[in-house]
């Protein structure tokens, strides 16, 4: 052939043909030595061409024989190889490729590498003692039953889609979430685990590993995909050691780091996961990311870090704090939009509920959850507070302290339901509050869980409303027919549950079994449990929707209500903003398992 080249049959040949001539050499008597002295003989442990020599030895004939049949099969498959087309050659080196890139998948799968190896530690309070009261004891086992009425109707009717739709009896999905599936599965994994719900959580687990899938061409919510995917596997994770949540929680966190690829930082609400680009709601004052979206990073992304070994999930949260420190506050206040492009404030709206509710509780629980160490998130977030109870805290002409929206200086007297969170937020934070205002946090927390529980039993089914209002003549009560529904929320048992654990007042387990009673009233269905369109009819209108927070955080807050404390108990564990509990990264413990003391 022209410029002194080999037949192309040979250049396959000569690949194929190495290996086999390869492993036929280790057979062969090596060369004697330079200058002719012949070797020693092989010694047992001399690598394995000297463990070859010494076993062919050791079996005599018969060895020799076998060897001999090696060489003679290696020459067939040799001459057998030079007959072949140069296209049969090709086509076997491509499948002898493909075959090794499988099996080194293989591996991959099985060993995660790129993750630290971690020795899990069985954590303090991942299954609590029964209580001893019997009517208590009686009360949560009817709260697990729900749970697995909400849970055995998903999996009947919705396996593997987001949500339930429990009168229809079929799924549901959100856009909130793209093509990525199994909210309710990933949501409700930590609830089925404390529940001690073993075949539940196991047949979740399965599903996880076998299908929980985020190679997908989806714009998806940063902010609900984070509370409610990545906080979920974590805490699956932490609860059971189980590995393939460690993985999925990674990996989905190396997914949404492209929607922090802003001129600020501050990342964008809405991302899609394949192409990396991202955008904000149309809706959200001149292109800005939202307080409480880009607020509710943080628990998550620093736990990312902890397991994954990667600092990056940290540094984006961390320049988060930084972006908000260089601007001025009004009134102290926090905006609820800002712009991720210019760095700068949108519409000077303030809400402690809905587009803000969560920032100010995750600036407290960053504090909490670094074993109090987190100087920068106490410090903005007392400041926070003193400016909310300035500015936003008022109380009505009947009594009920109230937390109302701001709105360019002028208030709004308008409460949501999303606000009633505040009240265990305050209560849990104080603890740590300044100038001896220890005793002011609970009773604030206090006088806000009564307001929350006065909207639930002002209405005819005892149930709260999405929002509701302090003024013309009303008090905790909606006024607007947009205001008037219930989506299975949980934020008032929520303040329930922490001031029952902080003051253990018996009322906040009676208002907790009220709300039990209630959603067993209007709520539960034959498929499942649905919302309401109108708390104040007499007559229900359900909007056949079983929200995965509902098994996430309401079933979860109720069972925690009416159990003891040493279950997920305060000093070991906080709750991301979807109930998922994170273990506190304790400061005392030097190694690497600081949060499984």
């Amino acid at each position: 052939s022209r410029g002194g080249g080999c037949p192309a049959a040979w250049v396959g040949a000569d690949s194929l043909l190495s290996g086999v001539f390869f492993h036929s050499a280790a057979l062969q008597p090596p060369p004697p030595p330079p200058g002719g002295q012949p070797r020693a003989p092989p010694q047992p442990g001399g690598g394995p061409v000297a463990a070859a020599v010494v076993a062919a030895a050791a079996g005599g004939a018969g060895s020799l024989e076998r060897i001999r049949a090696d060489h003679e099969r290696a020459l067939r498959e040799a001459k057998e190889t030079l007959q072949k087309l140069p296209e049969e050659i090709r086509r076997d080196i491509r499948q002898d490729k493909e075959k090794l890139l499988q099996d080194a998948r293989g591996r991959k799968e099985a060993g995660a590498p790129g993750l630290p190896q971690r020795l899990f530690r069985q954590p303090v309070g991942a299954v609590g003692q029964e209580p001893s009261d019997p009517d208590v004891r009686q009360k949560r086992d009817k709260i697990k039953e729900m749970m697995k009425h909400a849970w055995d109707n998903y999996k009947r009717y919705a396996w593997g889609l987001n949500e339930l739709k429990p009168i229809s009896k079929q799924g549901h999905s959100s856009n909130l979430f793209g093509n990525i599936q199994g909210a309710t599965i990933v949501d409700a994994l930590d609830t089925l685990y404390i529940m001690e719900m073993k075949e539940e959580f196991k047949e979740a687990k399965e599903w996880v590993e076998k299908n929980l899938d985020f190679n997908v061409n989806a714009e998806i919510s940063v902010f609900e995909v984070n509370i409610r995917f990545v906080g979920g596997l974590l805490s699956a994770y932490y609860l059971s050691g189980e590995e393939v949540f460690r993985k999925k929680a990674v990996e989905l966190g190396e997914k949404l780091l492209p929607a922090f690829n802003t001129p600020t930082g501050i990342p964008w609400a809405l991302l899609n996961i394949k192409s990396g680009i991202g955008r904000n709601w149309p809706w959200a004052s001149g292109g800005s990311s939202i307080l409480a979206e880009f607020g509710t990073l943080h628990l998550e992304f620093v736990h990312l870090s902890h397991l994954s070994g990667n600092p990056v999930f940290a540094e984006k949260v961390m320049n988060i704090r930084k972006v908000l420190n260089r601007l001025d506050k009004p009134e102290g206040l926090y905006p609820n939009y800002l712009n991720p492009s210019s760095g700068q404030w949108g519409q000077h709206h303030v809400s402690i509920g809905g587009l803000g509710d969560s920032f100010y509780e995750y600036l407290l629980k960053a504090w909490l959850m670094t074993d109090k160490t987190d100087e920068e998130g106490k410090k903005m977030y007392y400041d926070a507070v003193q400016a909310i109870e300035t500015h936003l805290i008022r109380k009505s002409s009947g009594g009920l302290t109230y937390i109302a929206e701001w709105k360019g200086g002028l208030l709004e007297h308008k409460m949501g339901h999303l606000t009633c969170f505040a009240g265990g937020m305050f209560a849990l934070g104080a603890d740590g509050a300044p100038n001896d205002r220890t005793g002011h946090h609970i009773e604030l927390g206090a006088e806000i869980a009564r307001t929350c529980h006065e909207s639930y039993d002002r209405t005819s089914m005892k149930l709260g409303p999405e929002a509701f209002r302090f003024d013309g003549g009303v008090e905790a009560i909606a006024t607007r027919q947009n205001e008037k529904y219930y989506i299975l929320r949980p934020e008032v048992i929520e303040t329930y549950m922490y001031m029952w654990r902080l003051t253990h007042d018996p009322k906040y387990r009676q208002w907790g079994w009220e709300a039990v009673e209630a959603l067993e009233k209007h709520c539960r269905v034959d498929g499942g449990y649905s919302g309401i369109r109108d708390v104040y009819n007499n007559h229900e209108s359900h909007d056949d929707v079983q929200q995965s927070f509902f098994l996430s955080e309401t079933l979860k807050y109720l069972y925690l209500l009416f159990s003891e404390d040493d279950l997920l108990p305060f000093e070991h564990w906080v709750f991301n903003t979807e109930a998922h509990p994170l273990p506190v990264l304790h400061k005392d413990n030097g190694n690497k398992e600081d949060d499984q003391k």
